[in-house]
């Protein structure tokens, strides 16, 4: 344990941890887009039930052998849990230190390679990390969502959920925050883990621009859909088959 406390006390320490944490995020991120984007698969003809439906409930399902119904979820949940509060508490960290840094009558900010990205990662971090606070209790729990929460029927809550156009403007906002953040952060965790040679930032650059590009496409276009009428209004209570 002091070996673990010993090496996040250093600088280098909470700037691997940041990036350790940061790449499980963005894994999880990717993973839970692509589940999303099932809410455009319509309904399973096989079983009548919406194909988004089907797959939250094969998420609860998964493990229950081993670890009850929901079990592996919640462990995946208090890891994913533990990685979001390592990579604030590190980010914060790290940008306290960055302050302490910087000389007394330093007030004029110079921005060489910064961009708009790295320069508001801090303040859009912790917007984040309110957003995925709310969205938990929006559209996991149900707890402020207020328009029929229905406990397993995703295609309903979601649908419900981005008739308020003022919700899609903030999903919009936080996915736009979203991807700006993982932009910034996805090349700059290359170069803390030591990726970071000329003949490689181009193309890591690149594929960070890929990503939130896609990440953003993706995640918003769910909340649009709706708010335009692409998607149907789901069967009432899925009892209507």
């Amino acid at each position: 344990m002091s070996v673990l406390r010993s090496f996040y006390s250093s600088t280098i320490g909470k700037k691997i941890t940041m990036a350790l944490s940061g790449l499980v995020l963005v894994l999880f991120v990717l993973g839970h887009m692509a589940g999303n984007l099932k809410i455009f698969a319509g309904i399973d003809p096989s079983t009548g039930d919406y194909k988004i439906d089907d797959y939250g409930r094969f998420l609860r399902a998964m493990g229950s052998e081993m670890f009850g119904h929901s079990g592996f979820l919640w462990i995946v949940r208090m890891v994913l849990l533990g990685c979001l509060i390592a990579h604030a508490v590190s980010g914060i960290q790290l940008a306290r230190l960055n302050r302490r840094a910087k000389p007394e009558g330093y007030k004029k900010a110079v921005f060489r390679s910064a961009n708009a990205a790295s320069r508001t990662m801090l303040y859009g971090g912790l917007f984040l990390l309110v957003f995925v606070v709310f969205h938990i209790l929006h559209l996991t729990t149900g707890t402020v969502h207020t328009r029929g929460f229905v406990e397993g029927e995703v295609y309903a809550n979601v649908y419900s959920a981005f008739t308020d156009p003022t919700l899609v403007g903030f999903y919009v906002v936080a996915m736009g925050l979203l991807a700006a953040h993982l932009y910034h952060g996805t090349w700059s965790m290359f170069q803390t883990l030591g990726v970071d040679t000329p003949q490689w930032n181009r193309g890591i650059r690149a594929a960070a621009k890929a990503i939130s590009i896609a990440l953003f496409v993706g995640f918003c276009s769910v909340p649009i859909a709706v708010a335009a009428r692409v998607l149907t209004p789901p069967i009432s209570s899925q009892t209507g088959k």
